[in-house]
């Protein structure tokens, strides 16, 4: 599997980096993790606009999925080749309803359901494309999933954004890549169920024998080089704080 990371910036874009969007390849199935505040434009870096073959929403906060509001413009409104197909979109549910209310102005309430096909997160396992998946309900103010995928016998787990909670560990278990949020700095903000910060993305890492952490979701105003030392103060493994335009072959 090929992991790019579009964009890793937590709770508004930096400078440097959109929000949270990552691509996921393997087999020529593309598979996107997000869709964040600014993610559009830099997923055209590294994909053609009308070239995923599957979005996962992991929750409906906005710098997660806002920019389904402008791709949803992409794929309904496209005027050389007409109007894009549907593309399966897994989210929470009440994605469309959400997606529809964000945008406001389609032409009608289901008008998103043309060019997308929703699709409504469960905890289960399943298969999207070639990919097999397997999705816990995290803990985080609103629903939110991590989602664990497998291909050829190797393993990613994104954690989307959640406090400490069991099922992430789970799902976590012996992965060769974790994609784990680190938003809050340890010591500084306690607040469960909402955020995880560097040490204790470091204490699953190291309970779950990851093969590699890469520390994401970090917000302009959280020193990420804190994070990182955090989570390397209880994990020996390789870890890395996502950019940009990273990329990684799992």
């Amino acid at each position: 599997m090929k992991l790019t990371v579009v964009g890793c910036s937590g709770s508004f874009p930096s400078a440097e980096s959109a929000c949270s969007s990552y691509l996921v390849e393997a087999d020529g199935f593309r598979l996107l993790l997000d869709m964040g505040n600014g993610a559009l434009g830099d997923l055209q870096r590294h994909c053609g606009l009308y070239d995923l073959d599957a979005i996962f929403l992991s929750h409906l906060h906005a710098d997660h999925c806002i920019d389904m509001c402008a791709y949803f413009v992409a794929r309904f409104y496209r005027h050389e080749g007409g109007r894009c197909g549907t593309i399966p979109v897994f989210g929470p549910e009440g994605t469309e309803k959400r997606l529809t209310a964000a945008y406001d102005d389609v032409p009608d309430e289901r008008s998103m359901s043309e060019v997308f096909d929703f699709r409504t997160l469960k905890t289960g396992t399943f298969e999207i494309g070639p990919f097999q998946v397997r999705t816990e309900r995290v803990a985080h103010p609103v629903e939110s999933y991590a989602i664990r995928i497998e291909h050829g016998g190797r393993s990613l787990t994104y954690s989307g954004d959640t406090g400490v909670c069991a099922e992430l560990g789970q799902l976590a278990e012996g992965v060769d890549l974790f994609l784990c949020e680190a938003s809050f700095t340890h010591g500084k903000e306690d607040i469960p169920d909402l955020h995880l910060n560097g040490r204790e993305a470091g204490e699953y890492a190291h309970g779950g024998s990851v093969g590699r952490l890469v520390l994401t979701h970090i917000p302009p105003w959280t020193d990420p080089a804190q994070n990182l030392a955090d989570a390397r103060a209880v994990y020996d493994g390789p870890v890395d704080l996502a950019y940009a335009g990273a990329v990684y072959e799992v």
